[in-house]
């Protein structure tokens, strides 16, 4: 399947999913308004987001790589924050282990790793190391479009 703009921009439109809220409640033997009334609850505390996912390596000129970040200092939730909110980023995680916390970021054509490295990272201070794993093939990998 061709990968053009339209359907990158499908894609984009998908973010809010497809399931009817009419198909849910007869699944669940409950009335709409109550499966309504309880995705907009769940979606307000921020435990539901609906939205679209995409194959990386589907997408031309795309790629995913996750990136174990080391920081110098521990405010490690402070910095996980922080670093979310960076061009490409699609999650952050605090962990365990070597890293301090683990980036998945999504890069396309004119927007790679070193654009990332040199435009996004090094806005943010305390990092003491960085190690990049690029994903050359995944399986049920999907992810939200970030661009």
């Amino acid at each position: 399947m061709k990968i053009d703009q339209i359907n990158l921009n499908i894609i984009r439109e998908l973010k809010q999913g497809r399931k009817s809220f009419k198909k849910i409640a007869t699944k669940l033997a409950i009335t709409e308004n109550t499966v309504r009334a309880r995705v907009n609850k769940l979606m307000e505390n921020k435990v539901l987001d609906i939205c679209g996912l995409i194959d990386p390596s589907s997408l031309p000129g795309h790629r995913a790589v996750m990136i174990g970040i080391k920081l110098s200092q521990m405010n490690i939730v402070e910095k996980g924050e922080e670093l979310s909110k960076l061009k490409g980023v699609i999650s952050a995680s605090v962990v365990t282990g070597r890293y301090d916390i683990i980036l998945m970021v999504l890069f396309k054509k004119n927007f790679g790793l070193l654009e990332f490295y040199t435009e996004e990272i090094s806005k943010v201070d305390g990092i003491n190391y960085v190690e990049t794993f690029v994903i050359y093939k995944s399986y049920n990998l999907k992810v939200p479009y970030q661009f």
